[in-house]
């Protein structure tokens, strides 16, 4: 489901559970945004009707009632919208618990201690402990970035941020005016989607390169959010992910085990370097400068001369 359809299915349907009295389509289109900016009435009146048919069709009882003065109004009861009593055996309460204590590294830790309770009063036994059941597993999303947080309200709330932003390449930041998107983690590190205001395009960013605080800023969005972002696809064609070529690189020995994990062949040189041959594909360049002085690039030609730029513009740094 797209993301803005979804959040508008979520807004309609908070509206008419949290009234105690039925509410016109007037009063709809005035409480949830991407009503006000549906554009004529015909194109609300047909927005609404889907909406309130897909809501039924997951299950939601929305009731209709005609009023005294003639107008029609909706709302959801909540004593017909409960659901019934949730039990859970060991094995699937001991696994929600186990999600539950992945955010022990955030601030969200309070929110997922207090489910945690609610699980354990749904049916998890006090006995059962989710590290016991998986004691091979220690479950963390790494969330050490100071960024993460105010990026993630300003993900959810849809509100523009600036913050100063340093480049693989770059010895100082720049500031970034951008409408965030998505939050996602790969391999470790998290990463930013959304679209960059001074440079009118999309953009990812990593959350360990974003220097300061991160600042709020008023208004809308000034360019649509994709149904899709694929924040895992874009990063994954820096690192040559989607490549169909292959460079050649000496890497000294004991490092670089990214690289390493990505080889497709590995040769031993002798005196502390190895010889590896690597998918090639776009920003290639900007992950092995990352590596500093472990990495020299043999071949292809234009890969070398971009990361010998691109050290050399640290270096004047």
């Amino acid at each position: 489901m797209a993301i803005a359809k979804a959040e508008r299915l979520m807004n309609l349907a908070l509206c008419l559970l949290g009234t105690r009295r039925p509410l016109s389509k007037r009063e709809l289109r005035e409480s949830i945004e991407a009503y006000l900016e549906a554009g004529s009435d015909d194109s609300f009146n047909r927005m609404f009707e889907r909406d309130k048919d897909d809501l039924r069709e997951l299950g939601l009882v929305i009731e209709t009632v005609e009023s005294l003065d003639g107008e029609v109004g909706y709302l959801a009861r909540r004593d017909s919208n409960r659901l019934p009593p949730i039990t859970l055996d060991a094995e699937e309460a001991a696994a929600l618990g186990l999600a539950a204590k992945v955010w022990q590294q955030a601030r969200l830790a309070g929110a997922a201690s207090g489910a945690l309770q609610k699980l354990r009063a749904a049916g998890l036994p006090e006995d059962v402990d989710p590290y016991e059941a998986h004691s091979a597993l220690e479950p963390r999303i790494p969330v050490h970035e100071a960024a993460f947080e105010p990026l993630m309200l300003a993900c959810r709330d849809r509100r523009p941020v600036v913050f100063d932003y340093r480049k693989a390449n770059a010895a100082q930041p720049e500031q970034r005016h951008v409408e965030p998107w998505a939050l996602e983690c790969w391999r470790g590190h998290w990463y930013l989607a959304g679209w960059d205001r001074d440079r009118g395009a999309e953009r990812v960013f990593r959350l360990s390169r974003i220097t300061g605080r991160v600042r709020s800023r008023g208004g809308r969005y000034t360019a649509p959010v994709p149904d899709v972002v694929t924040v895992r696809e874009t990063v994954a064609s820096w690192a040559g992910e989607t490549a169909d070529r292959s460079a050649r690189i000496r890497l000294r020995s004991n490092a670089g085990y990214p690289l390493r994990a990505k080889a497709t062949a590995v040769r031993e040189l002798g005196d502390g370097w190895d010889e590896l041959e690597i998918p090639y594909g776009h920003g290639l360049d900007a992950w092995l400068v990352e590596f500093g002085p472990d990495v020299v690039v043999l071949e292809p030609a234009e890969l070398r001369a971009d990361v010998v730029d691109r050290l050399r513009a640290v270096a004047k740094g």
